[in-house]
């Protein structure tokens, strides 16, 4: 009767068990780990920089295995594509803030009255540029990736917006005017 029932496949033997002492010897050369703790930091700190060297040279390159999680796919590829094939207004915030700045702090009054009139117009700008980027966005992912997760791909691209061309991780793969 104990014959009629299927073994688990989860379970194979057709072994003997080994002994216990084998069996503990075993997974004790299996540890790789040193024993010397600052022998164990130290592996540490290099696994770790090779790592970090590898997501960084990814991060220039857009090799899509090392990129972090945040980066990788498919519907990212688009977005960060989409965003850098166009010119957006958020990209240019840095240095027309700067310029702003410097004409606030100028002693005279027109220019400081001109400094808070554009610090209005940029924001306003900036906003009215993401809400039109999104929309855009939002109906071009969905429309091409229908059957795939694109949960927060519509905010990564808005905040790539914020970030300067040149500063942008992953580096933009295509030329601003390109076609998607």
């Amino acid at each position: 009767m104990l014959e009629d029932q299927q073994r688990d496949p989860q379970a194979p033997k057709g072994r003997p068990t080994p002994k216990r002492s084998d069996a503990q010897t075993l997974r004790r050369k299996a540890v790789t780990t040193p024993t010397d703790r600052k022998a164990a930091a130290k592996q540490a700190r290099e696994s770790r920089r090779v790592d970090m060297t590898k997501q960084r040279q990814a991060l220039a390159g857009g090799d899509e295995r090392y990129l972090p999680a945040r980066d990788r796919g498919p519907v990212r590829k688009y977005v960060r594509d989409y965003v850098d094939s166009r010119m957006r207004v958020a990209e240019f915030f840095l240095p027309i803030a700067v310029v702003i700045l410097v004409l606030s702090v100028v002693q005279v009054g027109s220019l400081q009255n001109l400094s808070l009139l554009l610090w209005l117009v940029v924001i306003v700008a900036i906003v009215v540029d993401s809400f039109v980027t999104g929309l855009r966005l939002r109906g071009q992912v969905r429309s091409r990736f229908a059957d795939e997760n694109t949960k927060g791909a519509v905010a990564y691209g808005l905040m790539r917006t914020l970030q300067m061309r040149r500063l942008r991780l992953p580096k933009p793969q295509v030329q601003r005017g390109t076609k998607l």
